[in-house]
């Protein structure tokens, strides 16, 4: 019988990679929750960023298999161990990704720029001193600076970069990474955002949460702030107040 996902007991390890945790099977289980989604968007080109184990591409390259004519995956470490681990968990599943040592997406931004319809991300999001972030090992993989957000703060751009109009960002946070404020960020990227997974364990609070573009929204918020730098407020309030409906779409 296929497996649904990765198995842990052919996932391949090292000790300096970070081994599939509560926030990895917290992300592949959002995969899993948006499986009937995923089939219909039918991506071509799919993505991990910071693939560790390869635990989390693997699963989604089986979540996918079902697809008509397949899909391309993408994995990328800055953990040359880590990118080693991936390929033997791939091979181990039958699977298969073209594997890049890079930091994040470095040298990859002009061949994948607008082609990336799924991507996916487990980040360092731990809260620690920035001096950590970045460093060489298994630490690279959870120290994620003040607040936990210093990677993903980088990885933000990069997604609105690389993904493609109907593409898919599925990311992990922690309650301390003020998801809100994250949503916020990609929302004025043109992105709208919903919580596919949210779980509790005895040391944090995780969030998977799923972006896409949001063409009409984003189109109102421009056209709205274009209003606000050329028309006098008062004039807007008076013009909107003859609308109530209007008045609460552009409001929001």
């Amino acid at each position: 019988m296929p497996f649904k996902t990765a198995q842990i007991r052919l996932v391949s390890s090292h000790p300096e990679v970070y081994e599939p945790c509560d926030d990895s099977f917290a992300l592949v289980d959002a995969l899993l929750a948006d499986q009937t989604n995923l089939l219909e968007h039918n991506p071509k080109l799919c993505m991990e960023v910071g693939c560790g184990s390869g635990y989390i591409i693997t699963s989604l390259a089986l979540i996918l298999r079902q697809l008509a004519y397949g899909a391309y995956y993408i994995a990328t470490d800055i953990n040359p161990h880590a990118v080693r681990v991936t390929s033997e968990t791939l091979e181990a599943h039958g699977a298969h990704a073209e594997l890049v040592t890079t930091n994040l997406a470095s040298g990859l931004e002009k061949r994948l720029a607008g082609s990336v319809d799924v991507m996916v991300v487990n980040p360092p999001y731990v809260p620690t001193p920035e001096e950590e972030v970045g460093r060489d090992g298994i630490a690279s993989a959870w120290a994620g600076g003040e607040n936990g957000r210093s990677v993903i703060d980088r990885i933000l751009p990069i997604a609105d970069k690389l993904l493609s109009d109907k593409g898919w960002l599925y990311m992990v946070t922690l309650t301390a990474n003020n998801p809100s404020e994250i949503c916020l960020q990609m929302r004025e990227k043109g992105f709208a955002s919903r919580i596919v997974v949210q779980r509790s364990t005895e040391e944090e609070s995780l969030h998977v949460i799923k972006f896409w573009r949001d063409f009409q929204n984003h189109l109102v918020a421009n056209e709205m702030e274009f209003v606000n730098k050329t028309v006098p407020a008062r004039v807007i309030q008076s013009l909107l107040s003859q609308f109530p409906g209007i008045s609460k779409k552009w409001q929001r």
